[in-house]
């Protein structure tokens, strides 16, 4: 357990670090951060993703790995999103917000159309599902 916290907490040095200068307006970047098998959680493991928006950008509906639990924070200025029916919100830096397997996430996009923002989504998921992000058929 102890190194899996260090690892954490390692992923969340990296992310403070990563990117300061944000992405050009329109452009978005996910990138997987790291993965950790749970060892009290046999087939299942821990993986930290960065979701990063330039300014006016958003990722298009989408749902993820049916195993997935999701637990997200915005790191770095305003997220809107709408999982489900719900209403969209705008989240803000140290705001979060959690998915549940089988949600569906309508709206993934940055508040501003002048700043840059920065999401970690900490996912727990089956080990063996590598594609944690589907895209809606359109």
């Amino acid at each position: 357990m102890r190194k899996l916290l260090a690892a954490l907490a390692l992923g969340l040095a990296w992310t403070a670090a990563a990117a300061a200068e944000g992405l050009p307006p329109g452009e978005a970047r996910v990138s997987q951060l790291w993965a950790h098998a749970l060892p009290a959680l046999p087939g299942k493991s821990l993986k930290g993703v960065l979701v990063e928006y330039g300014p006016g950008a958003g990722s298009p509906p989408h749902t993820h790995a049916s195993s997935a639990f999701i637990a997200a924070t915005v790191l770095d200025g305003a997220i809107r999103s709408q999982v489900n029916d719900g209403p969209a919100r705008v989240y803000r830096a140290g705001e979060g917000f959690t998915e549940m397997p089988g949600d569906h996430h309508a709206v993934s996009e940055n508040a501003s159309g002048t700043a840059p923002a920065r999401l970690l989504a900490v996912f727990v998921v089956d080990t063996a599902q590598e594609v944690l992000t589907i895209p809606d058929r359109r």
